[in-house]
């Protein structure tokens, strides 16, 4: 990477996409390139909603905030326009909206994320924190012994694993507080080991934890329907059960005129180029690698951000983006500490006095660039907010 495509003037760099990366993005480019480039971000709404916690204990300890998207903006140094790119054309480098507005730039950075799809015909799937009502309503009937067999699964290895066995070691603590003894919890995953994505040591952790908590696992198998108290798997045979609970299929937000997969998800290099295009880059869920989550997201715009900036003229060697997937496992009875780089996994169960060095703080994203702007944001909540834009959403309870 070299400084000679500056030219002198400030070089335009699109955003399509206003999400964690997106953000974390254009505040890396104003921190490390300054009045170089002209950051614009493109985004369907105007909020940023931050979630710190993806499982709540069933389901009231979750907290949501919502963040006025254009007072964000400002905050990164970059221009909002309230729209989707839906289209590219590389060779002109031009952006085109869904309502066919052309935007010139120099750089343009892919942000745009992932749609979360229903999978599993006859299963119930759970969307996140903001849509608790079907799954609370399923623990409910299995503490009240009115289910008897509960399965929950994720239809693909291409996603956010750590929800399904949040549910499962939670729904498991809440029946066995309920002392519901004939109750009976499967996880289903098409993973050869339970969160063996972050290597060996965790999964055997994981088994552990799932069977402390007296829940079956069956590893290697894809759910393909629920119908008539049988859930149908790709291989081995149907699972009994009186209820399933799934995780959403993901699958990339296409953009015309970008290379993707089957999924819709772009190919990118170690510096976040989309791979057959120039100056072109790429970050969060809309990449092509299977691990999808806001803070391995921050770590790759961190790293297209560097990219750009050597090729302005700023003088720095740009890091490729090392693979660092590190999470918490909320288990009800204390956090579980996880973490993998280049493939070696280091997970493991952490004390508080090792909590300094885990990559969530308080359970939240740890971000270069947007985590402290976030965390002062939320400071002030409830003191000025009315005077910045800010809401929070409401504690469920």
């Amino acid at each position: 990477m070299t400084g000679n495509d500056w030219r002198g003037d400030r070089q335009k760099i699109l955003i399509a996409g206003a999400g964690v990366a997106g953000l974390e993005a254009a505040l890396a480019l104003r921190d490390l390139t300054g009045d170089r480039v002209e950051v614009s971000l493109h985004h369907p709404g105007s909020e940023f909603a931050y979630r710190p916690f993806g499982i709540g204990e069933p389901y009231g300890t979750t907290r949501a905030f919502r963040y006025d998207l254009r007072r964000l903006s400002e905050l990164c140094g970059a221009s909002l326009h309230t729209g989707a790119i839906a289209a590219v054309e590389p060779e002109r480098r031009i952006a085109v909206s869904r309502e066919g507005e052309r935007f010139p730039y120099d750089y343009l950075i892919l942000a745009t994320g992932a749609r979360a799809l229903w999978a599993v015909p006859g299963a119930v799937t759970f969307w996140g924190v903001a849509d608790e009502g079907q799954v609370g309503d399923l623990i409910a009937q299995l503490r009240s012994g009115r289910l008897q067999r509960l399965v929950l699964t994720m239809p693909t290895e291409q996603g956010w694993y750590t929800p399904l066995y949040e549910l499962a070691v939670l729904v498991a603590r809440v029946v066995g507080t309920a002392a519901n003894h004939r109750a009976r919890i499967t996880v289903v995953t098409p993973e050869a080991a339970p969160l063996g994505i972050f290597g060996a040591r965790a999964a055997e952790q994981t088994r552990a934890l799932l069977a402390e908590r007296r829940v079956d696992i069956v590893t290697d198998a894809r759910p393909l329907e629920f119908a008539a108290g049988r859930l149908r798997i790709d291989r081995g045979k149907d699972v009994e059960a009186d209820a399933v609970i799934t995780l959403p299929r993901l699958e990339g937000r296409e953009v015309s005129g970008i290379p993707h997969d089957g999924d819709g998800f772009v190919a990118v290099d170690e510096h976040g180029a989309v791979i057959g295009l120039e100056r072109i880059y790429a970050a969060g869920d809309v990449t092509f690698l299977p691990f999808k989550q806001g803070a391995f997201a921050t770590q790759q715009a961190d790293s297209v951000a560097e990219a750009i900036a050597a090729t302005v003229g700023v003088g720095i060697e740009p890091r490729g983006a090392v693979p660092r997937m590190r999470a918490v496992l909320w288990t009800g009875q204390g956090p579980h500490y996880l973490s993998a780089e280049n493939g070696k996994s280091n997970g493991r169960a952490a004390t508080p006095s090792q909590r300094h060095l885990e990559p969530l703080h308080n359970g939240r994203l740890t971000a270069r660039y947007l985590s402290p702007l976030v965390d002062s944001l939320t400071a002030s909540i409830g003191s000025d907010s009315a005077e910045d834009g800010m809401a929070e959403a409401p504690q469920r309870a």
